[in-house]
């Protein structure tokens, strides 16, 4: 089946994370990415947990497993002469190189983009990194919470009267490997109608200054009023019920009233002394009001489910929807019914599910085809197709090119 990428040929020099996910994206779409790997070790992903069934294995690694499907590995060793020769051939016949090594790295290697672009004037790189690959910080060194920092966005990201917090996760990491997926895409199209390649330069802490997500109003406030914004209590406009989340019995369950849905709150939860004014959000509101609600309310909702919650206050008109967990995510019918949840056949782990794709395009659609690859799967594969023989392969194996 032709996908949106199918003719798209991609290496795929990034480990870890952010290189992964935006190399993930256009694998998943159809593109033709071969991950290049170091020889007996791989990916760094290889090497992070959660391992399925807690098994510490370089083919276990739940990380690794969900950041690469539909990719071919192969192995190479690009400090070496030998190693450097075949990456470049290999270069000849691609469309997009993804790295996301230190800045410093592809020049030592001498496979700069200066380089690569005389071997394949029409070729894209994208250089994940994290300040860039120029200016004053180039070479430092970073983390999650650094790059958020940095970014400016975690300034405003917690209590008032407590240090600023970072958001739970690798948000940064994965929000640089999606803008990465885009940038890489629009330059690959440029590239693809005017013949003219060009180097992508993504660092993940710019990906966060500009980035709008929950702080759209805090940079406009700064752009236009040179006003600092600060860390806000969660009781700042006062005390609200019902709060967003609630629990219930085997759970919790996130709820929007407010002042514009809250007069279609009582009849839908079928309790009609909540109709009273006194309980209608306002700044006033008290903690005793507070209380006399959750008397009412959360009895009420401990004896329901939060999806028996969802389809009778959905039905009422109200916004609201089950909080989740990792396996009311594999289980739930509409996510099911869209086929969204999708299964690999892994030929060490067995069957896994995975998350499936982000978005769906009619004529093109995505499908899920094979598992994230094991270490140099496919070293005989690619590196036939470029003349190499099987008693070549084994010498290059000896002297550790591949």
């Amino acid at each position: 089946m032709e996908q949106a990428l199918s003719d798209v040929k991609v290496l795929d020099l990034t480990h870890y994370l952010a290189g992964p996910y935006c190399t993930k994206l256009l694998a998943d779409y159809g593109a033709d990415v071969i991950k290049v790997e170091k020889p007996g070790e791989g990916d760094g992903a290889r090497r992070l947990g959660p391992f399925f069934n807690d098994d510490p294995h370089p083919e276990k690694s739940g990380l690794f497993l969900d950041l690469n499907t539909n990719k071919r590995s192969i192995t190479l060793n690009l400090k070496t002469e030998t190693g450097k020769k075949i990456f470049l051939e290999l270069v000849k016949d691609t469309d997009i190189i993804v790295e996301s090594f230190e800045p410093r790295v592809m020049l030592s290697l001498g496979l700069n983009y200066e380089k690569l672009e005389q071997v394949n004037p029409a070729l894209v790189m994208t250089s994940i990194s994290n300040f860039g690959q120029t200016g004053p910080y180039r070479d430092y060194k970073a983390s999650e919470p650094i790059a958020y920092g940095v970014g400016g966005a975690m300034f405003t990201n917690g209590m008032p009267d407590r240090e600023p917090l970072k958001l739970g996760g690798t948000v940064v990491l994965f929000q640089g490997g999606l803008i990465a997926a885009g940038a890489t895409l629009g330059a690959f199209y440029g590239s693809r109608y005017h013949g003219i390649g060009q180097h992508v330069d993504v660092a993940l802490t710019e990906t966060q200054a500009g980035f709008i997500d929950m702080r759209g109003a805090e940079l406009i406030a700064y752009q236009y009023c040179g006003e600092v914004s600060k860390r806000t209590p969660p009781d700042v406009f006062g005390i609200q019920f019902p709060p967003t989340v609630n629990p219930c019995e085997d759970g919790y369950f996130n709820l929007v009233t407010g002042y514009v849905y809250w007069h279609r709150f009582p009849s839908a939860i079928g309790i009609p002394e909540l109709a009273d004014p006194k309980f209608a959000p306002r700044p006033d509101m008290d903690v005793a009001t507070k209380e006399e609600f959750d008397n009412i309310f959360i009895p009420w909702c401990m004896q329901r489910t939060k999806r028996q919650i969802s389809d009778q206050l959905s039905a009422g008109g109200l916004l609201i929807e089950p909080l989740n967990t990792a396996a009311d995510l594999f289980d739930d019918p509409h996510l099911r019914e869209r086929e969204y949840v999708v299964e690999f056949d892994h030929p060490v782990v067995g069957k896994l599910k995975h998350p499936g794709p982000p978005f769906k395009m009619s004529e093109t659609p995505w499908r899920s085809i094979k598992p994230a690859p094991m270490l140099g799967e496919h070293n005989d594969e690619v590196y036939e197709t470029l003349g190499y023989t099987k008693e070549d392969l084994v010498r290059l194996r000896e002297r550790d090119v591949i």
